[in-house]
């Protein structure tokens, strides 16, 4: 059975001379995309972004990471609790501050494997599947923004030290 209960609070919240860490990820999976005049498919990055709880604003899955948890572990209970998926993480995609300069956010790369039809979030967020370029147009944040440049440049075109990079982060 799937524990649906988010965790609430911020007695566990870690923070770095006073400002609140914060891990997340971009959820991405390959869909395949037909070529015009041709019969040939290829794989298009598709992302998954999730509805803010406070507006419809859209975002990527992220929270606080908790003094019970490693900084993978919490991008991966984000991506559950938030966007009810599942799947591998398979590198860091950066560290940004806030605008505001409270919080530290440091993002990962998830790709899904499983879409959950039930989650914990799901009557508080809707998720959907976008481009990057719509998750550009959508994501407020420049962070944000720059994240997923980040993982479409990786993605697109990797190098060798690249790809060693996106070999699956255990813990």
């Amino acid at each position: 059975m799937v524990d649906l209960v988010s965790r609430h609070g911020r007695r566990l919240q870690r923070y770095s001379s006073g400002r609140r860490l914060v891990v997340g990820c971009i959820p991405y999976q390959f869909k395949e995309v037909d070529k015009p005049c041709s019969e040939d498919t290829e794989p298009a990055i598709e992302v998954l972004v999730v509805s803010s709880q406070k507006g419809p604003e859209l975002m990527f899955p992220k929270g606080g990471w908790e003094l019970d948890e490693s900084m993978p572990e919490a991008a991966s209970r984000e991506a559950f609790e938030e966007a009810g998926v599942r799947g591998n993480l398979e590198c860091t995609l950066g560290k940004w501050s806030s605008k505001g300069d409270d919080k530290i956010h440091f993002m990962y790369a998830l790709r899904v494997t499983e879409v959950l039809q039930q989650w914990p979030e799901m009557g508080a967020r809707e998720r959907k599947w976008v481009t990057v370029e719509d998750a550009r147009q959508v994501c407020k944040h420049s962070w944000m923004k720059e994240a997923v440049d980040k993982l479409a440049d990786l993605l697109s075109s990797p190098s060798e030290q690249e790809m060693n990079e996106l070999s699956i982060i255990a813990y």
